[in-house]
């Protein structure tokens, strides 16, 4: 009795019904994946990029001066992302932050010192700065 009962045309469409939506609701949990990136939130790899070849470009008007840095990176920054360059001199406490840097969506990047002066004979860190 408690079997027929049990399995009568309304119980059993709402089970079908409910084990169904369960397999729909794993499936759509199961595909979300985080890919290895240089950096975000998830259970994917972070890990920073490797910044290689840096060359400073000098102020024509006065070689105390830095106007820019160029860099290579070991991947190519998403053309979505943001890079800035700090210059640090660490034993006063003070850094100077670059314009955002260009070159975006390639291992090679160029960063200006248009808005600030940044004095070679102080600099002791190049802090790389990017986020996709």
């Amino acid at each position: 009795m408690f079997f027929r009962r049990f399995l009568n045309y309304r119980t059993t469409t709402a089970l079908l019904i409910a084990l169904i939506l369960s397999a729909i609701a794993y499936g759509f949990a199961a595909a979300n994946t985080v890919p290895t990136s240089k950096a975000g939130d998830g259970t994917g790899t972070v890990s920073g990029y490797t910044i290689s070849n840096i060359h400073y470009t000098l102020n024509n008007s006065d070689p105390s001066k830095i106007d820019s840095v160029t860099f290579n990176t070991d991947v190519a920054v998403p053309a979505s992302g943001t890079v800035y360059v700090a210059a640090e001199n660490t034993a006063a406490g003070t850094s100077t932050a670059s314009d955002a840097c260009t070159g975006l969506g390639t291992t090679t990047l160029s960063c200006n010192f248009s808005t600030n002066t940044l004095t070679v004979l102080y600099i002791d860190n190049l802090r790389v700065i990017a986020a996709q």
